[in-house]
């Protein structure tokens, strides 16, 4: 079986996204779709596809997934139309900023039995993978503490911080997700702090572009989240989980993985400066993991409820912020 993609958006994440299904031999981009034409056309001509409207690939019959990676405001909308119509769904995160309206949109979900991927990639990733592999394996033991460092080369432009959810709901989540798929728990609560340290109009705007969070779990398991978007060495992706056995690791990655030794000391190359390039295979291997699914006609994973839990502990760490207090997740959840 060949899986028929619809891609909406096609900036640049759903440029990742086109390039992942087309490396995919049981996959197969037909149509893209974007407010911008001219770069649907070019998208699409990349990749073989044709240029078609929003009504048109939802109504498909020549189509059976669908890849939403429009502005966040209007993933709820379309999961649920898309939904309706029978289509296999892969969102990119967040559902919405709204923990309330995901809800409501997990509730049409489930009614109409869509099968819907939220695209948590970094659990794809074969570092973190291995990571979370060495856990279940129990080379550690039991999971005690979890670090997660996260940060960006630079901070985003004004209009996309505008439009973004804030640090936590666009950055951070996808640290939220890492952290609840290390722990084998779930947090429930949070302590939050941040400031802007790196550019003042991202304070004016109402947001924050440094901040740490701790989470905990019910038994006692503890991750520390550090977050900044100013990493001048690039971008820094770093975990580290400790058990009662030992620990387990995945360092940064660089594209070309050497170390030069001279007078001048040891040095090795920079770091990616990107999601792009750091997480090439991630984006390859979550795209792999939803066809399979919808394939074997199985709900692929990590799913909407996945997408939810990730947005409560967001909501949980702003609010953490705003009253300065550890705040309990089930009050935003």
């Amino acid at each position: 079986m060949t899986v028929r993609f619809g891609l909406l958006g096609a900036g640049r994440i759903g440029k990742v996204h086109a390039a992942a299904i087309a490396s995919n031999p049981k996959a197969r981009l037909v149509a893209v779709a974007d407010a911008l034409e001219p770069a649907a056309r070019a998208l699409a001509q990349a990749w073989g596809a044709e240029v078609r409207s929003l009504d048109d690939i939802v109504s498909a019959g020549d189509i059976d997934a669908v890849v939403i990676c429009t502005p966040t405001d209007t993933h709820a909308d379309l999961i649920e139309r898309l939904a309706r119509a029978g289509k296999a769904i892969f969102c990119e995160k967040p559902i919405d900023l709204d923990v309330a309206r995901v809800e409501a949109c997990l509730k049409v979900v489930d009614k109409t039995g869509a099968a819907l991927m939220v695209g948590f990639n970094r659990r794809f990733d074969p570092h973190f993978a291995a990571v979370r592999q060495a856990i279940d394996d129990g080379r550690i033991g039991a999971v005690e503490m979890v670090t997660i460092t996260s940060r960006d080369p630079g901070a985003p432009p004004p209009d996309y911080v505008k439009r973004s959810g804030g640090i936590f709901r666009d950055m951070t989540i996808h640290d939220f997700d890492m952290a609840r798929f290390l722990l084998g728990e779930e947090p429930v609560s949070v302590s939050a702090h941040a400031a802007v340290l790196v550019d003042p109009e991202i304070g004016r705007m109402g947001d924050f572009d440094s901040a740490s969070v701790i989470l905990e779990t019910a038994s006692g398991r503890q991750c520390v989240i550090s977050n900044s978007r100013r990493a001048t060495y690039g971008y820094d992706q770093r975990i580290e989980v400790h058990g009662a056995k030992g620990m387990v690791a995945a360092e940064n990655q660089r594209p070309v993985s050497i170390e030069i030794a001279d007078g001048s000391g040891y040095t090795r190359p920079p770091l990616h400066d990107f999601f792009m390039t750091r997480y090439t295979e991630a984006y390859a291997n979550e795209i792999a993991a939803f066809v399979e699914a919808v394939e074997a006609g199985r709900k692929p994973k990590p799913d909407g409820r996945d997408g939810l839990r990730a947005l409560a502990l967001a909501e949980a760490a702003l609010r953490s912020v705003r009253e300065g207090k550890r705040v309990d997740v089930a009050s935003v959840a």
